[in-house]
């Protein structure tokens, strides 16, 4: 099982425009994947809208995770994101997850919590899934 982790899914998602964001989605997540940001669910194809607004306003980035635990199926780190938007400002958010794993590596659900370390408030919506 090759599994995935949250700066490989992450750098996919956001700031690899090699990728359609069908094809990192389908690389790191599975069809019935389901997430939950600071106490609000969003299924899959949510998910995926948010991530398409992102890449939007996105221009550039790194995750840099701090802590990283795999346990069978179950996955857990901390990490950070460093975002430059396209308006030249700079964002930077403190995320602790926990997640569930499919035997193949991808995830199937995330449950996480965001912390704005850098930013205005209209930013926070960086970390909703929603």
């Amino acid at each position: 099982m090759t599994r995935t982790g949250i700066e490989a899914a992450l750098n996919d998602l956001l700031f690899n425009r090699d990728l359609t964001l069908d094809e990192a989605a389908d690389r790191h997540f599975t069809p019935d994947y389901r997430q939950r940001t600071d106490g609000e669910w969003a299924d899959r194809a949510e998910f995926l809208d948010h991530i398409a607004h992102l890449r939007g306003i996105v221009a550039d980035g790194k995750v840099e995770v701090h802590d990283e635990l795999y346990d069978g199926t179950k996955y857990a780190d901390r990490h950070t994101c460093h975002i430059t938007k396209t308006d030249g400002s700079t964002v930077t958010m403190e995320v602790y997850v926990f997640a569930d794993l499919t035997p193949d590596g991808r995830f199937r659900r995330i449950e996480e919590t965001t912390l704005m370390l850098q930013g205005t408030d209209a930013d926070r919506d960086l970390g909703s899934a929603r």
